[in-house]
């Protein structure tokens, strides 16, 4: 699973990546927040749709709560596994409630994201930064949902939109940074950016989707550093941003991953 991403710039840098891009909703977003945005937190992220021949802002959950989930229990134990849409289940799988919703697409804009890579004798998962290559601002493809049975936002009186990141299989080197548990060798859908602003078009059709869905992005594309602890409580003791480097002395190499014993860190 992909769980956590990152916008730490300037919101400005959407009207440049979406020329007119119309702002639905006055939310304010944490740029602080948005340093590390985690998804089971289920809370209000920019995402991009296109409808009237214009892209737009808006602010939906990360987390889609489907119509078969009918009771607050069931909302709780599976709106966890709704953060995140295989690739390869949009299409392929028509009794998946991904391929029930795959003419709603949007676009996630992350300035890059996190993901967690185990080595053997090492107490704690090391967590790295990972972004494209080159590109200050880049966009996940993604699917929304309205679900009718939830109450309206009250703020807004608008139904809560909620909103899916697509993952898809790793490439070699994310293979190598998110190499275990249930999700291990996945990574979320990288794109060019012509692709991801294809995902957009209303006209798309399921050959052209699946070309998007199939696409790999290419290690050399990718770039990663490790960093500090970014969901335990302990501060970063060097003080810096969550997205800065930090060093582990010792760490084994990508590829490896046997280490020695290392001591307790957060």
């Amino acid at each position: 699973m992909c769980l956590d991403i990152a916008y730490y710039s300037a919101l400005e840098l959407l009207d440049v990546y979406f020329p007119e891009l119309v702002h639905d909703g006055q939310l304010p977003f944490d740029l602080d927040m948005g340093m590390h945005f985690l998804a089971l937190g289920h809370n209000r992220y920019p995402v991009i749709t296109f409808a009237e021949g214009r892209y737009h802002r808006k602010y939906f959950e990360w987390g889609i709560i489907a119509e078969y989930m009918d009771t607050p229990e069931k909302i709780k134990a599976m709106r966890k596994s709704m953060v995140n849409a295989r690739s390869e289940k949009i299409l392929d799988d028509k009794r998946s409630f991904w391929h029930r919703i795959r003419q709603t697409r949007c676009l996630i804009p992350v300035t890059g994201i996190y993901e967690h890579r185990e080595v053997k004798g090492w107490k704690n998962k090391i967590p790295y930064h990972v972004r494209l290559k080159d590109r200050p601002m880049f966009c996940i493809p993604g699917l929304y949902h309205f679900n009718t049975r939830i109450p309206s936002d009250p703020e807004t009186g608008e139904m809560r939109g909620m909103f899916t990141l697509i993952t898809r299989p790793g490439n070699e080197i994310m293979c190598q940074i998110h190499n275990s548990g249930e999700n291990a060798h996945r990574m979320p859908l990288f794109l060019p950016r012509e692709l991801e602003l294809r995902w957009l078009d209303p006209d798309l059709t399921e050959e052209a989707m699946a070309e998007i869905l199939g696409y790999e992005m290419a290690s050399d594309q990718v770039e990663y550093h490790t960093v500090f602890s970014i969901r335990g409580r302990n501060p970063r003791p060097d003080g810096k941003p969550k997205n800065e480097p930090y060093d582990y002395p010792n760490l084994p190499a990508l590829g490896t991953d046997a280490g020695s014993t290392q001591k307790a860190l957060f």
